[in-house]
């Protein structure tokens, strides 16, 4: 069976109103997909029930990675199973080193209990990880996201990637907030991730700018909570000549 992260005819709820109405992907392991559309398409609702957030109600369809289905069971099973979110806005947990964090988020998904990763053998691993992505070694000592910049809060998203290279990840708008140099890094980092694990994407972006630097196998355009159009990298760049005005009015 080849492997593959599938939504198949998913249809979410928020507070009652159905914001996702039918939608089908199917993203093979290694693939880029970029799931682009205006702000209200439900891109969003779409990557935070797919996690498994509480508040977002799945109506209908099912989702599955490598065949398993996962749309029942929890956030942190379905991370087990292999699929990675990172988060539009990352949340800050004061107290809580982003090193400690990571040992145990890796130990959680990649190690059993009788046989952890030690401190020494993490901390090498994500300096490693550290280099790839431009950040000081120091940046491991600081609680996850306290007083962080909107860079360094996507970096350290992308950092969780690099270091424990799921076999699929939704980018909710990794882009947003970034500078040129910012984006151009973290861009860099998430193709790295793509060669060395082979961890299948989909990439959620308004815009084509971080289009430049990774190039999708495959771009879906999402209007009012369906998928209206499906092309190569070429949409996308039509999309930002043209803007999303004439898809809406097919």
């Amino acid at each position: 069976m080849k492997k593959m992260f599938s939504i198949k005819n998913l249809k979410i709820s928020v507070d009652d109103k159905q914001i996702v109405k039918g939608i089908s992907l199917e993203i093979p392991k290694g693939e880029i997909h970029a799931l682009m559309g205006p702000n209200g398409s439900g891109k969003s609702t779409l990557a935070q029930a797919t996690m498994g957030h509480p508040r977002y109600r799945i109506d209908a369809g099912n989702i599955k990675i490598n065949g398993q289905e996962i749309s029942k069971l929890s956030p942190d099973k379905r991370a087990h199973a292999g699929l990675f979110l990172s988060f539009q806005y990352p949340s800050e947990i004061p107290g809580v080193s982003l090193l400690n964090f990571l040992r145990t988020a890796y130990n959680q998904t990649k190690r059993t209990p009788k046989n952890p990763i030690t401190f020494a053998e993490f901390k090498t691993l994500a300096k490693e990880k550290l280099e790839l992505l431009q950040m000081d070694p120091d940046f491991l000592t600081r609680s996850i996201n306290e007083g962080f910049s909107g860079g360094e809060k996507k970096r350290a998203e992308i950092l969780q990637l690099a270091i424990l290279e799921p076999e699929y990840a939704i980018l909710d708008e990794t882009d947003s907030g970034l500078d040129v140099d910012a984006l151009r890094i973290v861009a860099e980092g998430i193709n790295v991730v793509r060669k060395n694990s082979k961890t299948g994407l989909l990439l959620i972006t308004h815009y084509q700018r971080i289009l430049e630097y990774i190039t999708p196998d495959v771009v879906h355009i999402m209007v009012d909570g369906k998928i209206v159009e499906t092309g190569d990298a070429k949409l996308a760049k039509l999309i930002e000549k043209n803007g999303y005005r004439g898809i809406m009015k097919k």
